[in-house]
């Protein structure tokens, strides 16, 4: 058994279930985005949160303390993703990644937006034209040091 084992059982089991990712997170006491990162199998959990995904999962013990080893963190199985969904954050990136870099460095100086100290919140606006996805990410500002 393996982390990733354990990941493919809560997907199976969410299907099975009909289990949504928000029904998930209420439980568990933190956002939807975090925690379905954690069922996925990049976040590391702590023992109670190991054992809330137990009960709703149907975890043995075994299963709830991979969920509590530090994962080796990124999903993607190719380094340019095939998945259209994740292609297109890929594409974001591509074409925007310059003038973000370049428009953090002019506002903050030197240095990286934090994945660690960081949180995401994704929501739907309805439009007539369409329902948008708004992704708004959010991550400390980390300036380089000199020494």
């Amino acid at each position: 058994m393996n982390r990733n084992d354990v990941t493919e059982k809560i997907i199976a089991t969410k299907v099975s279930k009909g289990i949504q990712w928000a029904d998930v997170a209420r439980k568990v006491g933190l956002s939807k985005e975090w925690t379905t990162a954690a069922c996925l199998g990049q976040m590391t959990l702590n023992n109670e949160q190991a054992k809330v995904l137990g009960e709703i999962f149907g975890l043995s013990e075994e299963e709830q303390k991979w969920l509590q080893v530090v994962p080796y963190k990124g999903s993607l199985p190719t380094q340019v993703p095939s998945d259209p969904l994740i292609y297109r954050w890929y594409e974001i990136v591509n074409v925007y990644g310059t003038t973000i870099k370049e428009l953090i460095h002019e506002e903050f100086g030197d240095g990286i937006m934090s994945a660690i100290d960081f949180s995401m919140d994704i929501t739907r606006e309805p439009d007539p034209k369409g329902d948008r996805v708004s992704v708004v990410l959010s991550g400390k500002f980390l300036p380089y040091k000199s020494y």
